[in-house]
């Protein structure tokens, strides 16, 4: 687990534990983490291992020994950094990017439950088409070249599990999602997040590599101030 602090001048902590394969050196996870630091929040990103063989041990207890030193913070966790997010406490918001809380249409569950069975913890499973028209169509030529393309059958095992054992999440908790996302279950945000607390984009997985980014942000940023009442009315398609 890598952590680094952007603008450590900020007036206020935000945790932001990023997605599966999302690094600082990613033009669109820097064009995020600079939005922001320029709102004033001292930012503690964290960059998570991309393949696990213990959830808990792996990706969820640094990140939840590391925010017990902070007395107040705002949380915003974007894909599998979701499901790492929803175990986590002490936040007075949570604002969730497109989160992992079930995979998508991109993969077969009962092949994933199959190939979990498999008692190893190599990376020898194909992680999926992620590609621009997957992720969104900002995404860079270099981020798509860094990306994984394998985990572990012990990856599958711990976040099919850590998916089946969600707490209940955040009643104030804001969703940010696309309709057109295939790497994650939508079904799996709707059972837990009221509409009204779902804003939806035109684009892929990630908001940050969405075309409609830039229309979002600000309400992205009143999400973290102030949590679902920033958001009224029912979930928002962009035009």
């Amino acid at each position: 687990m890598r952590h680094r602090i952007f603008n450590e001048a900020g007036e206020e902590d935000l945790v932001f534990v990023m997605g599966w394969g999302n690094r600082w050196t990613h033009e669109n996870v820097s064009w995020l983490i600079g939005k922001l630091g320029n709102a004033g929040y001292r930012v503690h990103a964290f960059e998570i291992p991309t393949d696990i063989a213990d959830f808990k041990a792996d990706w969820l207890e640094p990140v939840a020994e590391y925010v017990r030193d902070l007395e107040d913070y705002q949380l915003l966790g974007h894909s599998a950094g979701a499901l790492i997010g929803q175990a986590l406490d002490g936040a007075e918001n949570h604002v969730y990017l497109s989160p992992f809380w079930g995979y998508g249409e991109l993969y077969d569950e009962r092949i994933l439950r199959a190939v979990a069975r498999v008692p190893s913890d190599f990376p020898f499973v194909p992680a999926g088409q992620l590609d621009r028209d997957a992720l969104g169509e900002e995404a860079t030529d270099h981020q798509l070249a860094t990306l994984p393309r394998w985990v572990s059958p012990a990856f599958l095992r711990e976040t099919l599990r850590a998916q089946e054992e969600l707490l209940a999440i955040d009643h104030d908790a804001v969703v940010f999602c696309s309709l057109g996302d295939p790497v994650v279950r939508l079904g799996a945000i709707g059972d837990r997040v009221p509409a009204e607390h779902v804003v939806l984009y035109d684009g892929g997985h990630e908001l940050f590599s969405s075309l409609a980014r830039e229309r979002y942000v600000d309400t992205l940023l009143e999400a973290l101030a102030d949590g679902a009442t920033a958001i009224e009315g029912p979930p928002v398609l962009a035009e």
